[in-house]
């Protein structure tokens, strides 16, 4: 084989070439560091490696076991002083049942307190409002405390009420879903509204059911 020498070295005068792998479509994915990220105050945690989806559409899917027309599953929780409360309690009166993911974080305190700023109004239509999430007592209690919220807010420590009437989640499953019931003075649900990045909005669309009934 012919060679150059260069300063005593002797280097081969062609080098075998070699054609990189290309790794298949399927195997492709965004690789970066753990990271975390807040969303409406919750901490969210994300693997190492994210796939790249086929599509960037997502459409989500709401699958209520809860729908229009029916009377819920009953439950009893305790509210805010640790004292029971069943939903048969507010029977003979329109009710509204809103579950929203946490205490203070910012889109479930500025929902909250919309409730609050139009809780004259839902006195006026002769509703009872009810707000339920998965904290204890204890945290509702300093949460409407805080805020000055003059109704009932229910502790479903497990979530156990929030699967029993299907409640579905938002953000790929990892975020509690926010979502609305109105329920007539006979118990059936005749309003069913999920909306995750307007939590304004529920109070909007509950009034205008309650004002026609």
């Amino acid at each position: 084989m012919a060679s150059l020498t260069i300063s005593n070295l002797s280097l081969p005068s062609s080098l075998p070439i070699q054609t990189p792998r290309t790794p298949s479509p399927s195997s492709l994915s965004i690789l970066s560091k753990s990271s975390h990220s807040q969303f409406y105050g919750l901490n969210l945690s994300y693997s190492s490696t994210v796939p790249i989806p086929s599509s960037t559409s997502h459409k989500t899917s709401i699958f209520a076991k809860v729908n229009k027309g029916q009377a819920p599953p009953a439950f009893t929780l305790k509210d805010q002083d640790g004292k029971n409360v069943s939903l048969s309690k507010f029977k003979g009166k329109p009710v509204v049942v809103y579950f929203y993911p946490a205490d203070e974080t910012p889109g479930c305190t500025k929902q909250a307190c919309a409730f609050r700023d139009s809780y004259e109004k839902f006195k006026k239509a002769g509703a009872q409002v009810v707000g339920i999430s998965g904290d204890d007592p204890s945290s509702h209690k300093a949460f409407a405390k805080k805020y000055r919220l003059p109704f009932t807010l229910l502790s479903d420590e497990g979530n156990k009420v929030r699967k029993d009437w299907g409640v579905p989640a938002d953000l790929f499953g990892t975020l509690p879903g926010r979502q609305t019931y109105v329920l007539d003075k006979n118990g059936v649900v005749q309003l069913i509204y999920n909306n995750q990045f307007q939590p304004e909005k529920h109070i909007d669309e509950t009034l205008k059911l309650l004002q026609s009934l």
